[in-house]
């Protein structure tokens, strides 16, 4: 028998020959559109704030390669989209040394404690968006009103959860939340720039129809059985659709090819997960978004999955 050499490496796995750094610039570019509408809503701010989060992840990759005598990656674009992402989760006017200490859970804790990039369990940038909403909940709760400053108002599920629906519906039209003039996140405002973006990753193959479909296609079945049995008590699913970071979540870090299944039947598995945690958490949750949380849990089963999947392969085409 010939002399042969396995080698084995860490995630992201893709089936093509881009390099990391085309694809993590790739996710920038997509990511653009939803920038582009942060700043066209809330201003100078906003743009400031994802410089902020974006440099600074940059800046701690950097150092912890130096500490640990590696090759120095903060210019891969993996630290780069983290940043993004990490800014895309805020309010426009979250304190600055508050987002710097979020790049630092996300790149330092998150991501450089488990070993680095394609070894990291939990989406950096969520693990972080999550750390900040349960150290900082005020300063993560205040919603500027786009185009106005020093205004701020609650989100629309905030207000959904606190008001009720008839004062959500009222205060925030469902063409207007498609757009992206209502208060939330930076980069959940709006969906047709989210939309937008995605075209670019679907198009690259990056990512594929299976987790979105599946993660916001759950969502909206759960939301909706219980709007259609009382209409009067929860919002429609379309409302649901365009409202809080559904879309940002399930096109742009439920995908992350690092903490995501590898197969197909997983990947379902995984946004169908998401999909349905989204959705209690929403309606039955203390929080407004359940987003956030949803991905994260899911990510802790992925190593599960994975192994039930490929016990199930093996199993199946075991010779008898």
């Amino acid at each position: 028998m010939e002399n042969t050499k396995l080698i084995i490496t860490y995630p992201p796995y893709t089936k093509n020959t881009d390099s990391i750094e085309k694809v993590m610039y790739t996710v920038v570019l997509a990511l653009l559109p939803a920038v582009g509408a942060a700043v066209y809503f809330f201003g100078i701010r906003a743009l400031m704030l994802i410089l902020v989060c974006s440099i600074s992840s940059m800046a701690f990759e950097y150092i912890i390669n130096k500490i640990r005598n590696q090759e120095v990656a903060c210019f891969d674009g993996s630290a780069l989209v983290t940043g993004i992402l990490l800014a895309l989760n805020l309010p426009a006017n979250f304190p600055y040394w508050m987002a710097v200490l979020g790049s630092f859970v996300a790149i330092v804790v998150v991501k450089q404690l488990f070993g680095g990039l394609g070894f990291n369990v939990f989406n950096p940038a969520l693990a972080a968006r999550v750390f900040l909403l349960i150290s900082f909940p005020v300063a993560m709760t205040i919603w500027p009103v786009p185009f106005v400053d020093m205004q701020t108002a609650a989100s629309p599920l905030g207000v959904l959860k606190t008001e009720g629906l008839h004062a959500a519906v009222s205060s925030v039209p469902v063409w207007q939340a498609f757009i992206g003039k209502v208060g939330g996140s930076l980069g959940e405002t709006s969906a047709l720039a989210l939309l937008l973006g995605s075209v670019i990753l679907f198009w690259k193959k990056y990512i594929t129809w299976i987790i979105p479909v599946s993660f916001v296609g759950s969502t909206l079945v759960f939301v909706g059985i219980f709007h259609y049995i009382y209409p009067l008590e929860y919002a429609s699913p379309l409302w649901h659709f365009v409202t809080g970071g559904l879309l940002l979540g399930a096109l742009f870090m439920a995908t992350d090819m690092v903490t995501t299944p590898v197969s197909k039947r997983g990947q379902l598995i995984f946004g169908l997960g998401c999909g349905l945690l989204t959705g209690i958490i929403r309606l039955f949750g203390g929080y407004p978004e359940g987003v956030s949380f949803a991905i994260l849990i899911m990510n802790g089963f992925v190593p599960l999955i994975d192994r039930w999947d490929n016990h199930s392969n093996s199993k199946k085409w075991k010779v008898k």
